[in-house]
């Protein structure tokens, strides 16, 4: 691996040591600001992975992100959207 392929894996790390570390801000905030949430960050794993030949589904994706299962990430640390947060992001809703 060269030095920038090492840097960037590094600033992925601490990216995702950060969002761990404030399990306080909500995916929906974490889009309604940023355009891209936890579940993003997964799937562009799954998508680099598959760029590289290797096999790594999306479940598989959201524990390396989320430091354990989604489910039991959800159940613990996830709260209910306000209809403000749910209107922004309607508003702001990535278009596929």
């Amino acid at each position: 691996m060269d030095k920038q392929t090492e840097i960037e894996a590094a600033v992925l790390r601490r990216l995702i040591q950060h969002l761990d570390e404030r399990k306080d801000v909500q995916n929906i905030d974490l889009m309604n600001l940023a355009g891209f949430c936890r579940n993003c960050l997964s799937k562009w794993m799954v998508a680099a992975a598959a760029d590289e030949g290797v096999a790594l589904d999306y479940d598989q994706a959201r524990e390396r992100v989320y430091g354990e299962p989604y489910n039991d990430w959800k159940a613990k640390y996830q709260g209910q959207a306000s209809a403000e947060q749910i209107a922004q992001f309607e508003v702001n809703r990535p278009k596929d």
